[in-house]
């Protein structure tokens, strides 16, 4: 058992007590974390600095507010209900489409209005919020994912995740949704998660359920060697992220539209590990290094320069 954990030490493999009290807390101040654990004001504060994100519908704060939702309905064919301030994935409902009076899911299940209202409900009450307190509800515009993930996604919109570390792109990882995981991107939903060389945005190692695996479990078409489109404009977008924000250490989730480019969803104070499993690869010497130079990279220019050629893999 030690030497497997000298292995990982070797290898900079950060664990969980590491990036909490090495990174999460020295570098992200308590005061700031409402502007990523709160989604609606996520957006706002990047729509104001000029990032793309997927146009906001409607917010629903209390269940008087639902006697809107017709309307909103009746409006668009797809769109995304969220939980302003859930996690890993929970309460998200993504509607692809409408069948009759019906709405119809990634996996191609029907779900009626009166669900739709009532999974609200559910969102308002708390349900999948952190904590477990009252929440507000989100209805969003649906993603239509980049035909460039055609063939290596099951349904629902693949999503890109990156670690910024002090306004440098450290480490990035393609999420393939899946049919276990009912359409969305969370690995613990059971989505995949792919690793990304920094320099040419190719996709090259991959992971489903804590396993090294090379091609995707439902279209069973290969992993790697996918080549991500504008690569370094999602480069620019996630370190912009740290501009906004202010937060040392973020993850930033980027979607890409297949007519209006990539999209920023979330940003997380707290991102998960698994990115290191996807890449075989420890986040600390890249951290390390970031450490020993962030003071002399002054701009985004400089910062996604120095990513894409120290962390080539």
């Amino acid at each position: 058992m030690l030497g497997w954990f000298r292995k990982l030490r070797s290898l900079g493999v950060v664990g969980l007590n590491s990036r909490n009290a090495g990174y999460v807390l020295p570098h992200n101040p308590r005061p700031l974390y409402p502007l990523v654990d709160d989604k609606i004001t996520t957006k706002r504060l990047t729509e104001s600095a000029g990032l793309n994100v997927p146009e906001l519908y409607g917010i629903f704060r209390s269940q008087h507010e639902l006697k809107r939702l017709p309307e909103l309905l009746e409006r668009h064919d797809s769109f995304v209900v969220k939980p302003a301030r859930g996690a890993g994935g929970n309460g998200i409902m993504v509607i692809t489409g409408k069948l009759g009076h019906s709405f119809r899911k990634p996996d191609d299940s029907l779900v009626s209005a009166e669900s739709i209202s009532f999974h609200i409900l559910n969102i308002l009450s708390g349900m999948y919020s952190l904590g477990g307190m009252p929440d507000r509800a989100m209805v969003e515009y649906c993603v239509q994912f980049s035909p460039v993930f055609r063939d290596i996604a099951y349904q629902g919109v693949p999503d890109i995740r990156i670690i910024v570390y002090k306004g440098v792109p450290v480490m990035a990882m393609l999420r393939l949704p899946t049919r276990e995981s009912d359409g969305k991107a969370n690995l613990h939903q059971g989505a995949m998660g792919c690793g990304i060389d920094m320099h040419t945005g190719m996709t090259t190692t991959a992971v489903w359920k804590n396993a090294g695996c090379d091609t995707h479990p439902d279209t069973l078409n290969p992993i790697g060697g996918v080549a991500i489109p504008d690569w370094r404009e999602l480069l620019k977008q996630a370190a912009l992220g740290y501009t906004v924000t202010g937060l040392g250490y973020l993850g930033v989730d980027i979607v890409l539209d297949k007519t209006q480019g990539p999209l920023i969803l979330e940003l997380n104070a707290r991102p998960g590990l698994a990115i290191q499993v996807a890449n075989r690869a420890g986040l600390r010497h890249r951290l390390d290094s970031v450490d020993a130079v962030h003071q002399s990279l002054e701009t985004e220019e400089q910062r996604i320069d120095y990513a894409m050629e120290a962390f080539a893999s």
